[in-house]
């Protein structure tokens, strides 16, 4: 039975940025320009309709400078005005005066077959700004009170001007019509020159893209260019991550390469063996052995995940905690003396796996070797991680022999000889040093140093 695997959904890009940002100013760029032409525009009119209702209040102190009472309170105006759309019929300025203790009024000739609404009746002082309806008209009107004294007698007259508002709203759809054909062209030359500006901003991404492109098909080993300082740290990330692959990569074929090396002269022998049936069971547990140290150490280097840069800081007292704990069971009938020196709080960035592998092999040699005591000291300065691992056993009697796979340098102690040789090709994925030396005590002394980028 065969059994398809359905391939991995293909991720659908999630847009453009730069379609989202050139809508986004656009949507921004619209939202303001109609904000500032509406204030513009509010504007404007106000000020006109202020300027309008200032010219009705000089025609209204016109007013008050040509008319007259007679003796008996009667109003008197003269025939013609300064003002001469008074005189004119229809001309759009309208004048009326109230007498109305007289019971009479006074309106310019200008209102002939017209009835516009004036105010009648305002108290002395009075001044009212307004605008007015009658039918289908509207009218701005400026109206004042006064109480005209003319001998003893003081008479209430109200003097009010209205203009029709048809000049005043020309003027005002004149001015919209102008304030937004350049609002808007000037809207559209600044989404363009915005448009511009980000495909200029924008180029370093896409030259990255092409980049990464490149690197796919193998055009090129790394991102090379030079970029602003926003991207740099991406781009560098990234050759971190393509390093860190090939290096795994490497170490894969090279692991690999190695085992199937190794293995051919195990498997030679056994073969031998086949025709000399006395020493079979011998031979084949000596060949089983060395090829089962063979395999351990080509998984264990080509397990190595290598530099951390994006993993997780890792707290390392748990960790070296753990491997105490586990040894203190293992080798409870010697009684060793454990030390762990390390800050509660130091972390470093390591895989968990490694950190295992690496910390386990070493204080596991540590236990086997020790008299007594093993002690860790984990110390960081700066950028700069030093872990040492000492006990007081017999030490190295040669450090360069202990770091060769396959060589222990007591065969009375069970194991296959590759435990350091692992550790020193997880420290060397790690970009770090191993050092071996002679403990204070006299044994043996493993130091690692790692260091950041």
């Amino acid at each position: 039975m065969t059994t398809d695997l359905a391939a991995p959904p293909a991720v659908r890009p999630a847009g453009s940025i730069r379609t989202r940002l050139i809508l986004g100013a656009a949507v921004v760029l619209v939202a303001f320009l109609v904000g500032a032409g509406w204030a513009l525009e509010r504007a404007h009119a106000d000020s006109v309709r202020l300027a309008r209702y200032d010219r009705l209040q000089s025609t209204i102190y016109l007013l008050l400078a040509r008319a007259e009472l007679d003796p008996d309170g009667g109003l008197i105006m003269p025939y013609s005005l300064p003002e001469p759309r008074l005189a004119l019929p229809s001309s759009g300025l309208y004048a009326n005066i109230s007498n109305p203790n007289h019971r009479e009024e006074w309106q310019s000739p200008s209102t002939l077959g017209l009835s516009p609404p004036f105010p009648r009746r305002l108290d002395a002082g009075e001044w009212r700004y307004e605008e007015l309806e009658r039918g289908n008209k509207t009218y701005l009107a400026a109206a004042y009170g006064v109480k005209w004294s003319e001998g003893p007698r003081a008479m209430p007259l109200t003097f009010s001007v209205l203009e029709d508002t048809v000049a005043f709203r020309r003027e005002l759809a004149s001015f919209r019509r102008t304030l937004w054909t350049w609002l808007g062209g000037a809207g559209v030359l600044l989404l363009l020159a915005q448009t511009l500006l980000l495909g200029w901003g924008l180029a370093p991404l896409r030259r990255v893209a092409r980049e990464i492109r490149r690197v796919e098909t193998g055009e090129q080993a790394r991102v090379e260019g030079r970029y602003p300082a926003e991207i740099a740290g991406l781009t560098g990330n990234l050759n971190t991550l393509i390093e860190q692959e090939r290096a795994r990569q490497t170490r894969y074929k090279d692991a690999l390469g190695d085992l199937a090396h190794s293995l051919k002269t195990p498997l030679a022998v056994l073969r031998g063996a086949l025709n000399e049936p006395a020493e079979l069971a011998q031979t084949v547990s000596q060949q089983v052995a060395r090829m089962d140290g063979i395999v351990q150490h080509q998984l264990g280097r080509a397990a190595a995940s290598g530099a951390a840069r994006f993993a997780p800081p890792l707290l390392l007292l748990p960790v070296f905690q753990r491997v105490v704990d586990s040894l203190a069971k293992v080798y409870a009938d010697r009684q060793l003396q454990y030390a762990v020196a390390c800050p509660a709080k130091l972390s470093w960035r390591l895989d968990e796996g490694d950190a295992f592998e690496v910390f386990g092999n070493l204080l596991d040699n540590a236990a086997k070797w020790a008299k007594g005591r093993v002690r860790v000291t984990a110390v960081q300065q700066g950028n700069r991680l030093t872990v040492r691992i000492e006990d007081d056993g017999p030490g190295f009697s040669d450090a360069d022999a202990a770091l060769q796979r396959g060589v222990r340098l007591d065969e009375q102690v069970p194991g296959h000889g590759i435990g350091l040789t692992v550790v020193a090709d997880i420290v060397a994925a790690h970009g770090g040093q191993l050092i071996l030396a002679r403990s204070e005590w006299g044994g043996g002394l493993v130091e690692i140093v790692l260091q950041s980028t």
